[in-house]
């Protein structure tokens, strides 16, 4: 027979990452997410008169589409601060970090779960 300590455990990790799943599910359907690895950069621009400031959408790997066929860039331009390109990403790079770090928590509860399992056969 299990312990059911051991049950009632394993059932809360359960719940939990049935909860976790749930608020990952939540903030995909609240709008875009960016893609895995992007953050926002901001970068200068030297003109005749003087420096602006622009923002860019920064990936690990190339995945932005470009002007010339085929070629993709790591580089996704937004423009100046507070343009609607430059919000837009900002809030789906938070998406973003949110879903990684809930992830992340699933992937914890889920060792859990198999420590759990575990203990169970060292006690067989």
């Amino acid at each position: 027979m299990l312990d059911s300590d051991i049950i009632s455990r394993a059932e809360l990790i359960q719940q939990a990452i049935a909860t976790l799943q749930l608020s990952i599910q939540q903030i995909q359907t609240s709008g875009e997410v960016a893609p895995p690895g992007c953050c926002v950069l901001r970068y200068q621009a030297r003109g005749k008169k003087a420096t602006y400031w622009y923002y860019k959408l920064h990936a690990t790997q190339p995945i932005f589409p470009t002007q010339q066929p085929n070629k993709l860039s790591k580089y996704k331009h937004l423009g100046k601060a507070g343009s609607p390109a430059h919000i837009h990403a900002v809030i789906s790079v938070a998406r973003r970090t949110q879903i990684d770090y809930l992830q992340s928590c699933i992937d914890s509860l889920r060792q859990n779960w198999v420590d759990l399992y575990d203990s169970l056969k060292e006690k067989k």
